[in-house]
């Protein structure tokens, strides 16, 4: 629990913070924001059934990769094909 925690912290730094406006709230909306992120994570974790390996593996090789492949190509392709301009 201590790396979910750690790593919610760093979440909110890093993505959820709208700066340092006010120092004296800081500390207390930075725990507010890192304990419901950690009840959210908790909640979805607990909610959901856990994937034994071998079948997050056949998810992966069957279905992920050859979308993230076609989506890579679409990408590169597309712009190029259509209008003539090198992808961005």
């Amino acid at each position: 629990y201590a790396n979910i925690m750690m790593m919610n912290t760093l979440s909110c730094i890093l993505f959820i913070s709208v700066g340092q406006a006010n120092q004296e709230t800081f500390t207390l909306f930075l725990m507010i924001k890192v304990s419901l992120l950690t009840m959210g994570f908790l909640w979805i974790r607990a909610s959901y059934p856990r994937f034994r390996y071998d079948q997050l593996m056949h998810l992966l090789w069957k279905q992920f990769l050859p979308m993230t492949l076609a989506l890579c190509l679409w990408h590169t392709t597309l712009p190029t094909a259509l209008f003539f301009l090198p992808p961005q």
